[in-house]
């Protein structure tokens, strides 16, 4: 397994608010499944940051095409790193 860091940009469409619900289901049953360590808006909105432990970059991208964001296209991708933390 890898882990992967997410830095996502939003730009104040207001169908990212209308998509948020579903959203957040998405990122509960990841973290029910254990592919998603921790997600968390930025305390202005302006985006996220997202940790997920995943087998590779082809699954996040597959977790993110099935997003409900991603259907309304609420955001843009900052960075998508694999991530190494030492602790």
């Amino acid at each position: 397994m890898a882990r992967y860091a997410l830095h996502l940009s939003f730009d104040g469409d207001p169908r990212r608010l209308a998509a948020r619900p579903a959203h957040r289901e998405h990122l509960r049953r990841l973290k029910e499944e254990g592919r998603l360590v921790s997600a968390g808006p930025w305390a202005d909105d302006s985006g996220a940051l997202h940790v997920y432990e995943v087998a590779d970059e082809a699954e996040l991208r597959e977790i993110l095409r099935r997003d409900p964001y991603t259907a309304v296209d609420a955001y843009e991708i900052v960075l998508l790193k694999e991530w190494t933390p030492i602790m």
